[in-house]
């Protein structure tokens, strides 16, 4: 079993607006800052990218009516990292919460440090959105 952690952002936007404005894989770079300095390539396995440690290929989840943006990103060499990432109404707002997990032999520091980076592109996400 994995070590996990949760972090979520609260955005003042409906859930379904903001699912609409971020759920196809174009948009992605302009929050993720690991997809940031690159263009996503769509090719016949899902899309190519460059990403902080090299390429990468990435598998996003279908169109869904739940919110549901999952994808499966493809360091190569077999490592496949699963990152959960959901949209669910709160209120006049929409929480987005993404699951974070521990890969294996990962330290302490490197976990806390993906932890950071997430915040950091969920705050650029709630920007983007909210017009910020």
């Amino acid at each position: 079993m994995l070590q996990s952690k949760v972090i979520t952002c609260f955005v003042r936007r409906g859930a379904r607006e903001l699912y609409e404005m971020l759920w196809k894989p174009e948009s992605f770079p302009l929050w993720a800052s690991g997809l940031s300095n690159s263009s996503l390539e769509r090719d016949s396995q899902g899309w190519r990218a460059q990403g902080p440690e090299g390429p990468i290929r990435i598998r996003f989840s279908d169109y869904n009516e739940f919110g549901v943006m999952d994808h499966w990103v493809d360091l190569g060499a077999g490592r496949v990292v699963y990152v959960p990432l959901r949209i669910v109404a709160n209120e006049e707002g929409s929480e987005v919460m993404l699951t974070l997990f521990r890969q294996p032999h990962m330290s302490d520091a490197k976990f806390a440090e993906d932890e950071a980076w997430v915040g950091k592109d969920l705050a650029g996400l709630k920007a983007l959105a909210e017009g910020t």
